[in-house]
């Protein structure tokens, strides 16, 4: 996960998680001084192992906090939904510590301290999160960057990242129009280049260049761009300045050098031992919880609609071979009997009463760990298509064949960024969350995507 971890936006957000984690621990620490300040001896009992117990609430809290999406550098939420989010999280938290306190009483921590520690952290974490927002939204805190060019190519940030919430880490100083290239941005956006680039990027305090012409062949200012970096300003390409700052890679303004050059697509005999290893764990442990609402589902399907329970479909693996998914059956047997492969929708009126119910909590997704098992699939990757589709989106859609260097997923960082797709437009968006995702993979990156996909199912994101 290289572009995330060099982006200020990640390192902002496990400031944040450190933050947050020194806060329910003082939580607790004030939690257990009201709770024995009249009992010395008590108190001194307690404090033998406090420590070790303070942290290990804080944890299971973080961590409820993340599954939650409360450390998604790319979403923001309404703060009635954080709140909401938060209050779920925290209860999760202390059903899984209640848990951990019957399996491992010596980590237990005492009722009384335990609500207040909840309680207390709450409240700090809260306060916390409002007195960020408020930092990181002041422009001082933020990067300033010039954008050399106008154009169509410079135009996109303003139409990619044209809210507050993602300009976290920066601002926009000024946009350099390039002779004889069009100007596709605002008037008041633009700013002349008379005297040269480090005169202007030193007049604006500018901390980052990102290039971004229309066409490069010719316009470059070369000298200038040196010049600047020597002065410590940072020079970047629109490709890397999206990767970063957005956790996409956008195949309009990808060219196959950068994609070479630029790092990453690591398929290391470490990284696929580690992926495969992460795999059959992962899948194990979730068939082992999932079975018996497996057995539920394919009762409920075979009651509603009789047989089969399972469905088979052909899809795309890695390196363009099929293998056949199986999925719980969430459609009338004869959904597609004239032989003419469909993209789902809303309100499909193929879908059984039980199907639309499985396919919204994603339940017709389980039988898929079988897949994963036998190696046909990761449990994290881009989702695996239909022939047909892929057939068509690699003659419309650039790189499009570049998601398939990799097993396809249960799960993915397409899925977390995402809504369900259910065009070419929406292929072509969904293909900059996977290009980023095949570009950077990593154990740690298909961790974070693994615990923030527990906040998609429970929320029922992009489901259809």
């Amino acid at each position: 996960m290289t572009a995330v971890s060099k982006s200020r936006t990640s390192r902002a957000v496990r400031l944040l998680w450190l933050l947050e984690t020194l806060v329910i621990v003082a939580a607790g620490k004030l939690a257990v001084w009201l709770r024995f300040h009249d009992d010395p001896q008590g108190l001194r009992i307690f404090l033998e192992h406090a420590p070790f117990r303070l942290w290990l609430v804080a944890a299971f809290v973080v961590l409820a906090m993340a599954c939650f999406g409360l450390y998604q550098a790319y979403l923001r939420h309404r703060r009635s939904e954080f709140l909401l989010r938060l209050l779920l999280a925290f209860s999760f938290a202390g059903i899984g510590l209640l848990v951990l306190y019957y399996l491992v009483p010596s980590t237990y921590v005492g009722r009384s301290v335990l609500l207040m520690t909840m309680g207390f952290g709450f409240v700090g974490v809260v306060v916390l999160r409002s007195l960020a927002r408020r930092v990181v939204g002041a422009d001082i805190f933020k990067s300033r960057v010039l954008v050399f060019g106008a154009g169509e190519n410079a135009a996109q940030i303003n139409s990619s990242l044209r809210r507050a919430a993602d300009r976290q880490s920066f601002v926009v100083a000024g946009f350099v129009a390039v002779p004889g290239q069009p100007v596709k941005v605002p008037d008041a956006l633009s700013v002349p280049d008379s005297r040269g680039l480090v005169e202007l990027a030193e007049r604006l305090g500018v901390n980052e260049i990102v290039v971004a012409p229309d066409e490069r062949r010719g316009c470059l200012p070369m000298e200038g761009m040196l010049a600047c970096a020597q002065r410590g300003i940072v020079v970047s390409d629109l490709s890397t300045f999206f990767e970063r700052e957005a956790g996409v890679v956008k195949p309009n303004v990808a060219d196959p050098s950068w994609l070479v050059f630029s790092g990453g697509f690591d398929h290391s005999l470490v990284r696929r031992l580690s992926k495969r290893l992460f795999d059959l764990v992962a899948a194990s442990s979730l068939l082992l919880v999932a079975w018996p609402a497996m057995l539920l589902v394919a009762l409920a399907v075979w009651l509603e609609s009789g047989l089969p329970v399972l469905y088979r479909q052909t899809r795309v693996g890695e390196n363009g071979t099929t293998f056949e998914l199986v999925k719980f059956r969430s459609m009338r047997v004869d959904a597609e009997s004239d032989g003419v492969a469909r993209w789902a929708c809303r309100e499909d009126d193929r879908s059984t009463r039980v199907g639309r119910w499985i396919r919204m909590t994603r339940l017709d997704e389980l039988p898929q760990l079988f897949n994963v098992l036998r190696g046909e699939m990761s449990f994290v990757g881009p989702r695996p298509e239909r022939p047909q589709f892929v057939e068509m989106l690699n003659r419309e859609i650039r790189y499009y064949h570049l998601r398939h260097s990799v097993k396809p997923g249960l799960t993915g960082w397409a899925q977390l960024r995402y809504p369900y797709g259910a065009s070419v437009a929406d292929a072509e968006k969904k293909l900059t969350f996977d290009l980023f995702y095949v570009k950077n993979q990593g154990l740690l990156f298909d961790m974070m995507i693994l615990l923030q996909t527990v906040e998609v199912v429970l929320f029922r994101r992009g489901a259809r």
